[in-house]
């Protein structure tokens, strides 16, 4: 056969590439419980669909060919469920997956296609940091940016235009996290970890001992920094998470989420959902039931929910498009937003505005969190920052009023003047700057007033936050009985995709940082 030598050349060359970095290294990694990359890949694209490029790389130090097959980063394109996405999987069984040169660029130009083209990127986190000795001194320092003049910027910063995944899938420092926060949506397994630096650098730089569970556990970042989006008990799960939060979006930014088929039982909680919402008007509920009610059946899809927890960020679906919600959780500090819960939805704003994800609000909230704590976290700073974020965003918003909602959080939580397409209360809703029974004790305690006088003015006060006063004059637009709900919802939602626009918004906060 012409050209067999050359040939059988290839073939070994790419067969060394396939095996990763040995046998004895692939067996390490299934001991400790996890896949390979090449197995993740394989898990995570539709079969027989992945197109690998770079698969002969390896690193430019001499001496080091033979040791560094693919250089340690596996990637290239494959479908999710029969559309084209573009993945980077880190091979810990190669020099730990430690970042150079050669695996850079190859890692940079994924991430560069996937904006052009436009399609989601998936980047399958395991690594440790910057490989040494190779970037040390002048010349591996400036080259380990990419050698140009801007090439550090092209791979460490993004316009969103596609929609980009992080899996923590092991102990991931330096790039994984970087690129965990350019990510919109990061999924994380327990007993993973990320951060700037491991636990050996932060030991030998600051003489402190330290876990990789305590630096960057999924508790860490799911419950205290808030920039874990869900959490994953397996690499399988992991892998489910993913599909699913793909399947909410649209591959790039100048088209709509997908359609869906309406699930069989959407909608039949809906003669029952005032069940679902107390009487009383301080007793606390669950948000999650009632939102439940509105969605197609098992649609709802909560972004970090384990972060901010007194407001609920989460995807959904209504008659099978796909929706944002924003929704107080009065469980959580009676409904009332903290600083974290603030970064919270700036993020969600962020992430639905440059995908052309509609907006739907659900109030039921007493204000911010104030005092010396919240002062202390900047939270002027961060309601306004949530405010400008709010203000650019140009995607249909729906504004629905369920219980309370009071002073600036109203506007907040998209209120009259704040933009929305559709603003509407329930029956139940209270608007007021505060809560009408603080305010009567403000302006009517001391004044002189016996017991059942502050009590009539009391009741007056709430009297007047009825919805009805402001759908009078047309600060609303209508008070909907909480049964038609989500058909008002669908109802928006189609009016506002039939538009010139047709939904898809002018994507202003493509670059607003969002990991706080």
């Amino acid at each position: 056969m012409p050209f067999e030598r050359e040939l059988e050349e290839l073939a070994r060359r790419k067969q060394a590439a396939l095996e990763m970095g040995g046998r004895e290294k692939v067996e390490r990694q299934h001991q400790a419980g996890r896949l390979t990359a090449r197995e993740r890949i394989g898990k995570l694209l539709d079969p027989g669909s992945f197109l690998e490029i770079g698969l002969l790389n390896c690193s430019d130090v001499p001496g080091m060919e033979d040791r560094s097959p693919t250089d340690s980063k596996i990637c290239g394109y494959g479908e999710i469920d029969r559309r084209q996405v573009v993945v980077s999987a880190n091979d810990f069984t190669v020099l730990s997956a430690t970042s150079s040169r050669v695996a850079g660029k190859k890692e940079g130009e994924a991430k560069r296609v996937a904006e052009d083209w436009g399609y989601p990127l998936v980047y399958l986190a395991e690594a440790g940091g910057a490989r040494m000795p190779d970037i040390m001194g002048s010349i591996g320092l400036a080259s380990f940016g990419g050698g140009g003049f801007d090439t550090f910027l092209q791979r460490y910063s993004r316009v969103r235009r596609a929609p980009m995944v992080t899996a923590i899938m092991g102990q991931s420092w330096g790039m994984p996290t970087w690129m965990g926060c350019l990510a919109d949506f990061v999924v994380q397994i327990k007993g993973s970890a990320w951060g700037v630096s491991g636990p050996r650098v932060v030991s030998l730089a600051l003489s402190e001992s330290v876990t990789e569970e305590e630096l960057g556990g999924w508790k860490v970042h799911a419950e205290m920094t808030g920039m874990t989006d869900a959490v994953a008990e397996t690499e399988d799960e992991c892998f489910d998470l993913i599909r699913m939060y793909l399947g909410y979006m649209p591959a790039h930014c100048d088209e709509l989420p997908p359609e869906a088929e309406v699930p069989e039982g959407s909608g039949l909680k809906m003669a029952d959902i005032l069940n679902r919402l107390p009487e009383k008007r301080n007793r606390a509920y669950d948000m999650h039931r009632l939102l439940r009610c509105i969605v197609d059946e098992d649609s709802l899809f909560p972004l970090k929910g384990r972060f901010g927890r007194s407001v609920i960020t989460a995807l959904a679906r209504v008659a099978g498009r796909v929706i944002g919600i924003v929704a107080n959780q009065p469980l959580e500090q009676g409904g009332a937003m903290d600083t974290d819960g603030i970064d919270k939805v700036t993020s969600f704003l962020c992430l639905c505005d440059s995908f052309n994800v509609p907006l739907v609000f659900f109030h039921d909230i007493p204000g911010f969190m104030v005092g010396k704590p919240a002062e202390r976290k900047r939270v002027a700073a961060k309601v306004i920052n949530y405010v400008n974020a709010l203000a650019l965003v140009s995607v249909p918003k729906i504004s629905i009023i369920v219980r309370k909602t009071y002073g600036m959080a109203y506007w907040n939580m998209c209120g009259s003047g704040a933009g929305p397409d559709f603003h509407v209360a329930w029956p139940s809703a209270e608007m007021s700057f505060v809560d009408p029974e603080i305010a009567a004790q403000v302006v009517y305690g001391g004044k002189g007033l016996d017991e059942e006088q502050l009590k009539a003015k009391t009741r007056e006060m709430i009297e007047n936050a009825s919805p009805y006063g402001a759908a009078g004059r047309h600060y609303i637009q209508d008070v909907i009985d909480p049964r038609e709900t989500r058909d008002y919802i669908a109802h928006a939602l189609k009016i506002s995709q039939g538009s010139r626009s047709r939904g898809i918004g002018r994507h202003e906060l493509a670059n607003w940082p969002t990991k706080f």
